[in-house]
């Protein structure tokens, strides 16, 4: 198989998130397990950070990376999900894994793991765990993929690990309150292994703390930790990377205790986050005139910041191109939209993408007003061809749509 032959075969022989939702979340970690003892447990032969939250856990990823790249570490990165190419999930001081690499994994492997019929999730994580090892990576940064004590990145015994906020998100499989929600994220929380949290409120303070207590772990809020150095320029831009920021300089101060991280690496690293990683969509700025942004945040907790921002902006129309996908909370999201804007709503090339004449419908119910389109291409074009030189066009909804925007 060439690589597009064995990323077709990866995508329609294990079942895959974006297209089939909560029947792609396989409970337990036999099959993790199982795949990790046959590649001889490669995520022992290397240090690691566990990143796990509702919203923000890629640009904390991505930004621990690139600070502990400034360092010298090789350093290796899971995030998930991908815009554009598999290979964005897997790096390795900020270079994707190679195609020949993927395509050997899976001929040489498949034979072994067919049987097990693991997830895409499952398949992912043990090639990312293997191509670490093999290539010597001096620590990676793990991305949890949903929710946190029965995620496949959950065998990892990390030097920290992160729990970046808590909010609304995939609550078939993770609960229908926050504490539920902080129950399973706080799964990741390990015997002697201390914690950040980067936010807390009333409901999950009580189960991060019972955890911690539980685990023998400490725990640390980044609200309340005071930075000892010179506050460092932050790259990213938008309203919740303030408090990514403060969960990124906390971890660090945790990771100074025993890995040495120069006030000039978090300098450098916080400055050139995207060059450094190949970070895209947090608040991305793709054309100057008419001003075009885009953003993955998908939830209400993302959008609740995407909202001020969008507030905060200059401009004469303000027009959004909007899909989402159907396990969101999507009348959430649109009861914060700001009404007078105009909207184009649109779907991504994902299974699980709501119809636009669907999405338009509940939007109404929100006095949001718009036109549909049946790709995210025509959907942005309209938009760009309607706009005059001083509107603002918002992407965003879905990673999807960003990802086909991009």
């Amino acid at each position: 198989m060439n690589y597009q032959e064995t990323i077709d075969y990866l995508y329609n022989s294990t079942p895959l998130f974006q297209n089939v939702g909560k029947d792609a979340y396989k409970e337990g970690l036999e099959t993790t397990l199982a795949l990790d003892e046959f590649f001889g447990h490669p995520h022992r032969r290397f240090k690691s950070v566990h990143v796990a939250g509702t919203n923000g856990k890629g640009s904390t990823s991505h930004s621990l990376a690139s600070v502990l790249q400034c360092e010298g570490y090789k350093v290796g990165l899971f995030t998930s999900p991908h815009l554009r190419d598999f290979r964005e999930r897997i790096r390795i001081d900020g270079r994707m894994i190679s195609e020949e690499y993927v395509v050997e994994f899976v001929e040489r492997y498949r034979e072994v793991f067919e049987p097990m019929h693991p997830s895409f999730f499952e398949l992912t994580t043990a090639m990312a765990f293997k191509y670490f090892a093999d290539e010597g990576v001096d620590i990676a940064v793990v991305e949890v993929g949903l929710g946190g004590r029965l995620d496949c990145t959950n065998i990892i015994s990390p030097l920290v690990s992160v729990i970046t906020n808590i909010s609304f998100d995939h609550v078939q499989l993770l609960g229908n309150t926050l504490e539920k929600i902080a129950g399973e994220k706080a799964g990741i929380i390990k015997r002697g292994i201390p914690v950040v949290v980067g936010e807390m409120v009333e409901e999950t303070r009580p189960v991060f703390e019972a955890k911690a207590r539980e685990m023998g772990a400490e725990l640390i809020s980044a609200e309340e930790l005071k930075w000892d150095g010179q506050m460092p320029e932050f790259e990213l831009q938008g309203d919740y990377q303030e408090k990514n920021l403060r969960t990124i300089l906390a971890t660090i101060q945790v990771l100074r205790r025993t890995q040495k991280i120069s006030d000039e690496a978090v300098q450098e690293g916080l400055r050139s986050v995207c060059e450094r990683t190949g970070l895209m969509g947090r608040w991305q700025t793709l054309r100057e005139q008419p001003k075009t942004v885009c953003d993955v945040g998908h939830n209400t907790g993302g959008f609740e910041y995407i909202v001020r921002q969008l507030a905060r902006q200059k401009y004469r129309t303000l027009r959004i191109v909007i899909g989402m996908v159907n396990d969101k909370d999507i009348n959430g999201v649109l009861s914060m939209l700001p009404k007078g804007a105009e909207y184009y709503f649109t779907r991504a090339k994902v299974a699980r993408a709501l119809l636009p004449e669907e999405l338009q419908e509940k939007a109404a119910e929100h006095g949001l007003k718009g036109r549909c389109y049946q790709s995210v291409e025509d959907a942005y074009d309209a938009a760009v061809a309607d706009a005059k030189a001083d509107d603002f066009i918002f992407i965003g909804g879905s990673c999807f749509v960003v990802a086909e925007v991009i």
